[in-house]
């Protein structure tokens, strides 16, 4: 009998399967599609840690990569250092040149993919964070312990990045956030909330009527006639006044890199779906006299046939109302509305450079732009990215806000410096009380000087997760986060999170107990700049 039993007890060890490797825990995993994923995992790979980035896209860089070529940093070159600067000297190089501002897409992609390879960053694509209650993060008290992806890939971490510029990683790990436009009352801000287009003086917005309609354009469907209907993307919100809050956010569009040159020209055909009523508004605007090309078209570097084509003027490229909802959709909902811009900004450019209403020598101008064959080669030309200016943005212990931009308010903290405008594209076309249309929400207004931004408005609050940075979906107001939203301020603040991540390692405590002092020394050490 004892014989009988060591030959199957045997017989059962033969049999046993593989055992089951636990999957590694990293010190850092960087989730994210943004230029700031990059840089943060970089930097934590720099200082030894071990790192992994999961990127729910198919490429590396973000924005940066996809059609974003015209950086804005008001040539403040000098606001920035670290690997963000890195990177801008990577691209000058590769022009031959030292000072580079607008590049081509596929060198922007090239210089991330060296600098990821160089550094040894291992990346996974496609990857997508399950938003599934209770899926997607797995928290052990006010710690993620792990995320899981929808191909039910779990990554194990210590610290994690948030550096998607939606914020689904610090939503689903429950951290605060908001989406919309803060009221006026609510911080103090004079260029809150509900910016109307026909505010005159327009204290709120300071490059007179750009981006803001110079006639009196009918938006009904049936010209005169209310009871017709309003026009597509044209909005009725009754009592409309300046400084009112609510849950919209900017325009979104496809930051699209066109070429003149004939070698390299894909023509703008009528896209599918094509809705020439969609169209209306920007047609009667050319019938009301407005002949301002509706486009900042800005030169890229290379051999001089490339441009980025961004919106401008009155009815553009943006598509206002159509994305309010994206921030919080699923990411079927998700794809809708990129599809929904595509085909709106593909029409658009279509009718600009074919409709007899647009003027002659727009149309003239714009027929001889197309997508660039070498550029975006595996989706025809076509950005791989939706531009988001705007979606979750935290609320944590210090919200940075005007007052922080205007040097009214300096937060004792800073990780990073912002400078660009207070910049919000249009949020919504309405009409008026005359019956006409207008933009709502357009603001802009340069800070004095460069401003620190708070390592506070990085981490979540105090009591909320331990071990989570976010420095894309920054804690800011509207205004706030519409200077800082530019693609070298993530990279500086993503840099700054991966130290951060570092040194809460180091002292074994949360994000919210590093020592400023400490962070600060680590910081400057890696050539970041901060205020004195």
């Amino acid at each position: 009998m004892r014989r009988t039993c060591t030959l199957l007890a045997t017989l059962l060890l033969s049999l046993r399967l593989p055992a089951q490797v636990a999957p590694p825990v990293y010190d850092v995993v960087v989730y994210g599609d943004s230029s700031g994923a990059v840089t943060a995992a970089i930097a934590a790979q720099r200082e030894g840690r071990s790192v992994i980035l999961v990127n729910p896209t198919g490429f590396p860089g973000g924005m940066s990569a996809s059609g974003l070529g015209a950086s804005d940093f008001l040539g403040k070159r000098n606001t920035f250092g670290g690997i963000a600067s890195e990177f801008y000297d990577a691209i000058a190089a590769a022009y031959g040149e030292k000072y580079i501002r607008s590049f081509e897409p596929h060198v922007g992609r090239r210089v991330f993919e060296k600098m990821i390879g160089d550094a040894g960053v291992t990346v996974v694509f496609n990857e997508l964070l399950d938003r599934a209650p209770g899926k997607g993060v797995t928290m052990q008290g006010k710690r993620i312990t792990a995320i899981t992806t929808l191909s039910g890939k779990t990554y194990r971490g210590r610290m994690f990045i948030d550096a998607t510029y939606v914020g689904d990683l610090l939503a689903a790990a429950g951290v605060t956030s908001t989406v919309g436009r803060e009221a006026e009352s609510q911080y103090g801000e004079d260029m809150a909330g509900v910016r109307r287009g026909d505010t005159q003086p327009r204290v709120h917005y300071t490059q007179r009527d750009k981006d803001h309609f110079i006639k009196d354009v009918d938006p009904y469907v049936k010209p005169g006639d209310p009871a017709s209907g309003l026009l597509p993307y044209v909005f009725r919100v009754e009592g409309l006044a300046n400084g009112q809050g609510d849950r919209k956010i900017q325009g979104y569009n496809y930051r699209v890199c066109l070429t003149t040159d004939p070698t390299l020209r894909i023509p703008i055909e009528k896209p599918a779906g094509y809705h020439a009523i969609d169209h209306e508004l920007l047609l009667r605007n050319f019938d009301a006299g407005d002949d301002r090309l509706p486009a900042l078209v800005e030169p890229l570097a290379g051999q001089g046939s490339k441009v980025d084509w961004n919106n401008m003027h009155a009815v553009g490229s943006d598509l206002p109302g159509a994305n309010w909802a994206y921030p919080n959709a699923t990411y079927a909902r998700r794809r809708e509305i990129e599809k929904e811009h595509e085909t709106y900004i593909r029409g658009f450019l279509w009718t600009l450079a074919n409709n007899p209403r647009v003027p002659a020598a727009l149309r003239q101008k714009v027929s001889g732009y197309g997508l660039s064959k070498d550029e975006l080669t595996d989706n025809g030309g076509w950005p791989w990215m939706i531009y988001i200016r705007e979606a979750r943005r935290m609320v944590t212990d210090y919200v940075m806000t005007q007052h922080d931009c205007e040097g009214k308010r300096r937060a004792p903290d800073p990780v990073g410096l912002g400078s660009f405008g207070m910049d919000s594209h249009v949020v919504q076309h309405v009409v008026t009380e005359k019956g006409y249309a207008i933009s709502d929400g357009v603001i802009w207004r340069v800070p004095p000087k460069p401003y620190g931004i708070s390592y506070r408005s990085i981490i979540p609050r105090r009591g909320e997760c331990e071990n989570l940075l976010s420095p894309i979906c920054v804690s800011a107001t509207h205004v706030a986060h519409g200077s800082i939203r530019m693609e070298p301020v993530f990279m500086a603040l993503a840099h700054s999170a991966a130290i951060a991540a570092g040194a809460a390692l180091d002292k074994n405590t949360s994000v919210q107990d590093v020592a400023y002092p400490l962070l600060r020394e680590r910081l400057l050490a890696g050539k970041q700049v901060l205020p004195p």
